[in-house]
């Protein structure tokens, strides 16, 4: 059974039926075996790699699982420092502030109420993967027999650190004196802790922030619409509030807030690639010659810009795994993904999607300009959004695109999927990725023009299987 919630970045189920009681139990047995031996491994000795540091979102079953999950960190020997109710990048931020093993955030993100899960970090908040980890994890919990095991009586304490978060966080915000007005959608979830806490209500603790608070309410667990702001749907109510009040940007969080999306003054929505480039500037004006990670389904105006602005363009694998990591390699000051998720250096690496706020709203303020002013020149190229075909044999499929593609390409590489990259000749590129759980090859193209995108989608589209629409 515990196979079945165990997956590529996290652990997660619907509950009481996959994900139950006794198997948190057992995630935090087998959680605190490999976080504390993982410290021991790398010869840590600090007295503070004895404890794991616990969140937990605003989910109905979130606190009984936090409980579960305590107590087999605790009876496999993990001291537990419990922060209570709090966003995913808050855990990131304690497990350093605190010099710790790791930390657990008992969350589902996006994914609908009767969800819920947990993501596991190990020391300097390094993301814990299937192969960086959660494998070993699965393996202890399966071996952990809780009417068999002696609790070694592992300590416990509750914690609060939000002064020293929202210190931090706040370190990334200057409004520079303008007065800003903004939307924010929590989707009822952590962001409706997180952002007045920060903040202030209302935007009140930031003298010239005003904050129009849409969907903050996260005591009932339940959602208005579905905490995934890259549903176009799910931002339609943050969409007519910016236009109702005349807000200068609107920022849309998912459920644990560690990703957020936002829309322009005129309603529309940025992408994230775009964003990127943007954001890119601010961090390289204050690090110069820095690298910049960015996901590979970005636009070429990504590159382009952070090459412009004397950086240094770093394409990563899609996933929080692979851009943290990459980022920390590459000592790169920031990282963005199509996904919504935003990593900074003087955050550990770590994505914050209340960072990313701070951020936006720095460079807003700074510029003196609209964010539709700022986004235009970046968003200069057509894009096809990510299309999805089903097929059978996938890497049948993606095996042709080379062969036939290998004339005509300027490149063709294997980072992530395939991307075949015909721009400088023919002003086009994409890449196709295979999904992990379903038999479906994912299309993500990019033209100089709405024509040349037409044209190459639909000679691409016949060989990658039947579009599906969803």
């Amino acid at each position: 059974m515990l196979g079945r919630i165990f997956k590529a970045y996290d652990i997660r189920g619907t509950y009481p039926d996959l994900l139950t009681d006794n198997m948190a139990w057992q995630i935090g047995f087998g959680a605190s075996k490999f976080l504390l031996g993982d410290a021991a491994s790398a010869g840590e000795t600090s007295p503070m790699m004895k404890n794991i540091v616990v969140g937990r979102d605003m989910r109905k079953s979130s606190p009984t699982l936090s409980k579960e999950l305590i107590a087999g960190l605790n009876a496999q020997g993990g001291g537990v420092i419990d922060l209570g109710m709090v966003d995913t990048p808050f855990i990131y931020f304690a497990i350093n502030h605190l010099d710790c093993a790791g930390g657990v955030m008992v969350t589902a993100s996006h994914n609908p109420p009767q969800y819920n899960g947990f993501k596991i970090s190990k020391r300097r908040a390094k993301p814990v993967g299937e192969a960086t980890g959660l494998a070993e994890i699965r393996k202890f919990a399966a071996m952990a027999e809780r009417s068999t095991v002696t609790p070694a009586g592992g300590r416990y304490e509750q914690r609060d650190l939000w002064d020293a978060y929202i210190r931090h966080v706040l370190s990334f915000l200057d409004l520079k004196g303008r007065k800003l007005k903004v939307a924010v959608d929590a989707s009822n979830g952590m962001a409706g802790t997180t952002v007045p806490r920060v903040f202030g209500r209302k935007g009140a603790a930031v003298p010239g922030l005003e904050i129009i608070e849409l969907n903050f309410d996260n005591s009932k667990g339940e959602f208005v619409h579905e905490p995934n702001p890259l549903v176009p749907a799910n931002l339609a109510m943050l969409q007519e509030a910016v236009r109702k009040h005349k807000a200068d940007v609107g920022i849309c969080f998912d459920g644990d807030a560690d990703r957020c999306i936002i829309v322009d003054e005129n309603a529309e929505i940025v992408g994230c690639d775009h964003l990127t480039a943007l954001l890119a500037r601010w961090f390289l004006n204050k690090a110069p010659g820095s690298s910049i990670v960015y996901d590979l389904r970005s636009s070429k105006a990504v590159s382009e810009d952070i090459a412009a602005a004397g950086g240094i363009p770093v394409r990563g694998r899609v996933g929080h795994v692979f851009m943290k990591q990459l980022l920390a390699e590459r000592k790169g000051v920031f990282g963005g993904e199509l996904s919504g998720h935003f990593y900074f250096r003087d955050n550990f690496n770590a994505d914050s999607g209340v960072i990313a706020m701070a951020s936006v709203l720095t460079v807003l303020a700074h510029s003196g300009k609209q964010v539709s002013e700022l986004i235009r020149p970046i968003a200069r190229y057509r894009q096809s959004g990510e299309i999805n075909f089903e097929i059978e044999d996938k890497e049948g499929a993606m095996a042709a695109m080379r062969g036939e593609y290998a004339s005509r390409a300027e490149s063709i590489d294997d980072l992530d999927g395939v991307t075949i990259d015909c721009f400088k000749r023919e002003g086009w590129w994409c890449n196709i990725r295979k999904s992990n759980t379903e038999p479906l090859l994912r299309l993500n193209a990019e033209a100089k023009d709405d024509k040349i995108l037409t044209r190459i989608i639909a000679e691409i589209s016949p060989k990658l299987g039947k579009r599906v629409d969803h």
